[in-house]
């Protein structure tokens, strides 16, 4: 129990590091910069659920992987939330067409780079931890 809580709190805390990088390229103009319209505000409407979210993709930290370095974990398992968002939400729950594509055709690199960015940030605290 203790290590599921641990997996739920660190994805968690990934999920608000790649939240907060995801309004910051919007607002930097990043994203608009290369043609992808992906710019939240930052809310609790939208902050919320993507912790939570965040939190139930951490719970995958328990499969077992042969190698033990957490980086690595977090990074292979960042490709979950990838696919989910790119081939379930963007399509069916925002209307946003397969792999987001009507949002930019470099919407499927930034949703990598931001899930790798919970997935790392995941995988350091449950090393701190």
């Amino acid at each position: 129990m203790k290590k599921l809580l641990i997996f739920f709190a660190a994805g968690c805390l990934g999920a608000l590091a790649n939240s907060l990088m995801v309004w910051l390229f919007g607002v930097l103009g990043i994203t608009a910069a290369l043609g992808v319209s992906i710019a939240p505000a930052l809310s609790a409407e939208w902050l919320y659920p993507r912790i939570v979210w965040g939190g139930i993709w951490g719970l995958f930290f328990f499969l077992p992987f042969k190698s033990s370095n957490l980086l690595l974990k977090g990074a292979i398992l960042s490709l979950l939330p990838s696919v989910f968002q790119l081939f379930v939400v963007f399509p069916m729950m925002t209307g946003s067409g397969i792999a987001g594509f009507e949002l930019g055709i470099l919407t499927p690199i930034f949703v990598l780079f931001f899930n790798w960015v919970w997935g790392v940030v995941a995988g350091l605290a449950i090393k701190s931890a």
